[in-house]
């Protein structure tokens, strides 16, 4: 251990060593880098005073300067407090006589070469000390050889203060504006001036702009340029008054060729729009006159069925659209649509033109405007809206109507409501014979044994059925929140109508809900039901559940969703292709718009569905089809086809619905289907 401190002290003695021996030679060569360039600016300055005295002669001004300001006994020197005395380590004499003893006389403080020639007061009248008023004048600083307006400042405390002369001896050199010295009768009388703006109780009196000595920034100065006398003089004239003239410009309300060229491409989407677009025979507002709109018009006998006549029509399906024909004979298709290949080119030019950028920055500033005039509206009539709105008569926010939508049938219970149902159901028929599960029927007291629950285990948050913040773009996690306490065997107990029980518990909690809405009288709601395209018998028996159970409010109306999946079903074995989605989906709805005998249920029940919606996770990433793309018949692989795949046979589909619905001939026109389906996509 002795031996490793001994060696490390040695190693740290050697290295301190050459350390010291490199900082001494790197200081010694700059000290005598810092000499030789002191010798270079003292030649260049001597030889400038050779060629630039004014009437003194070269001794006297080498004797003149060697004197340095004299503050007690000894010099008074401007130095750096980052560099070195060079005048102490230069040696010989000390202190500036020695410097001067051997390289002629050193200015520490001077002007460097280049830079115009300071002008300063002679020596012999620096004499005497006198206190500073507002009209003496500093001289030039090497900075800036102009005075400027810090010429009228106080200097007391600056280190000059006691080099300043009595008004009584001072020189009459003066610096002119544009830096040459002024002497003579000339000085005489600008101070005799300066001394009038004393009144006679020794107060200064403002000196008008005029008198003053203006501050101006010369560019040439810096550099040994004289500044233009000319200049000079223009701006010591008086501010001229100013001016104004008054630009007459007109708008023009022609559009850049920019934006020519995108409102040419924006009509044609309009105009190509009106193609896809449908339009009833007879607008809605023409149809009846509403008397009273305000209140929903009842319906005494909302599920009376009389027998209805079969029409003419006849329709089949090809390549994933129905063609609807006059009769059986005819080869005339009455309501043609645009086929899948003009539908996915139109599509495909449609997102270019929003790719497009000129067509994005004029939609940007045409909703900026008119957003902008919404506000100037709200600003000028809002008062008014609000003094209309309390002019109404038993109208405020509770007894408004509102209407619910994007509501889930499943779903359009509370989970307070929910858990009440759940435990009455439980208390009073706790021997209902409800779900066959692994070859065994088990009551509603046995499902819940084996769940190892009861009726006081149950609460809100055991049943977890609310949606909340980890639902959140988690669809996986949201489709689970409809399985009360997470099992789906209660699910399909109380939230399906398909079951053992063919949905009495469903039944009887949506009367409960629909009893609520009409005691509430100002509530509405569309409550959306599935249609799964697994078999066409689907329609019928949703039809049948819902006139079977009497579900009718006149402040709930239905929609039907349409999840797509495809997938799922081809890989379970249920369907062949994605054509025999299709044939589930439309041909009941043709069937029963054709001929309603054949579905008296679907019939009454289709009189309270609005639309139908596609439903699924959108946040799947998934190819967008090209105008090429195979026939629901050709799709038999296991992908599931593209949202906008989905969107066009649903869209064309209906589209032939709807003329179908509003033939004016049609027996189904007056007493079926007042208003056309439409399709929803989100």
């Amino acid at each position: 251990m002795d031996g490793y401190t001994v060696h490390l002290a040695m190693a740290a003695l050697v290295g301190a060593s050459l350390v010291a021996v490199s900082a001494y030679y790197m200081h010694r060569k700059t000290l005598t880098q810092l000499l030789e360039f002191a010798k270079t600016v003292e030649r260049e300055r001597e030889r400038e005073r050779d060629y630039n005295t004014d009437g003194d002669s070269p001794q006297h001004l080498k004797k003149r300067r060697s004197h340095g300001r004299r503050k007690g006994n000894g010099y008074y020197r401007r130095c750096s407090a980052s560099l070195p005395d060079v005048t102490v380590i230069s040696g010989g004499g000390g202190g500036v006589d020695g410097v001067e003893k051997r390289n002629g006389p050193l200015h520490v403080d001077g002007i460097p070469p280049g830079l115009p020639r300071l002008h300063t007061l002679p020596e012999g009248k620096a004499a005497g000390h006198v206190k500073r008023a507002g009209n003496l004048i500093r001289p030039t600083s090497p900075k800036s050889p102009v005075p400027s307006a810090s010429a009228f400042e106080s200097v007391e405390g600056s280190d000059e203060e006691d080099n300043m002369t009595d008004t009584s001896k001072l020189d009459t050199t003066y610096l002119n504006t544009n830096g040459n010295a002024v002497s003579g009768p000339e000085c005489k009388g600008l101070f005799e001036n300066l001394s009038k703006q004393v009144n006679a109780n020794g107060e200064q009196i403002p000196m008008p702009a005029s008198s003053m000595i203006r501050s101006h920034s010369v560019s040439g100065d810096l550099h040994g340029v004289q500044p233009d006398p000319i200049a000079a003089d223009i701006l010591r004239k008086e501010p001229e008054q100013e001016t104004f003239a008054r630009l007459k410009i007109s708008p023009t309300e022609v559009p850049s060729p920019d934006e020519v060229e995108s409102y040419i491409v924006l009509q044609e989407c309009l105009e190509m729009r009106k193609r896809y677009v449908f339009k009833e025979a007879i607008a809605p507002w023409e149809k009846e006159v509403i008397s009273d709109p305000s209140t929903p018009k009842p319906n005494p006998e909302p599920f009376f069925y009389a027998p209805e006549g079969k029409s003419d029509h006849y329709f089949e399906m090809k390549d994933g659209v129905i063609h609807v024909f006059a009769n059986k004979d005819s080869k005339e298709e009455l309501f043609p649509v645009a086929d899948a290949t003009t539908f996915f080119t139109d599509l495909h030019h449609i997102l270019r033109v929003i790719a497009a950028g000129n067509i994005r920055t004029l939609c940007h500033h045409r909703l900026n405007l008119l957003e902008q005039k919404f506000n100037l509206h709200l600003m000028l009539n809002a008062d008014r809206e609000f003094l209309a709105q309390k002019s109404a008569p038993h109208r405020d926010f509770y007894n408004v109507r509102k209407v619910d939508t994007h509501v889930h049938h499943s779903a359009c219970m509370n989970q307070k409501h929910l858990l009440r149902f759940i435990k009455s159901k439980l208390r009073k028929e706790p021997d209902e014979v409800v779900i066959f599960r692994d070859g065994t029927y088990l009551t509603l007291k046995e499902v819940f044994e084996s769940l190892d629950l009861t009726g006081y285990d149950l609460n809100v948050d055991l049943l977890d059925v609310h949606a909340d913040k980890s639902t959140f773009h988690r669809f996986d996690k949201f489709n689970l929140k409809y399985n009360p306490c997470g099992q789906s065997r209660l699910r399909e107990i109380f939230l399906k109508q398909d079951n053992l029980i063919q949905g009495r518990f469903l039944a009887e909690l949506t009367k409960q809900v629909f009893s609520d809405l009409s005691a509430s009288k100002y509530q509405m709601a569309e409550y959306r039901i599935s249609i799964y395209g697994r078999k066409q018998s689907e329609w019928d028996q949703l039809a049948s559940w819902i006139v079977n159970n009497e579900l009718y409010s006149e402040n709930v109306v239905w929609l039907i969703q349409l999840p797509r999946l495809y997938n799922v079903y081809k890989e379970m074995g249920i369907v062949t292709s994605f054509q025999n989605i299709l044939d589930n989906i439309f041909i009941p709805l043709f069937e029963v718009t054709v001929d309603p005998d054949s579905h008296p249920q679907l019939h009454v029940f289709l009189k309270q569905v609005v639309g139908l919606d596609l439903v699924d996770d959108e946040s799947k990433p998934e190819r967008r089809p090209t105008k090429h793309m195979p026939t629901p018949a050709q799709w038999t692989n296991v992908f599931n086809p593209a949202f906008s795949y989905y969107a066009y046979y649903c869209y064309a589909n209906l589209y032939t619905l709807n003329k179908v619905c509003s033939v004016p001939n049609k027996v189904l026109f007056v007493d079926a289907y007042q208003r056309p389906f439409t399709i929803i996509l989100f």
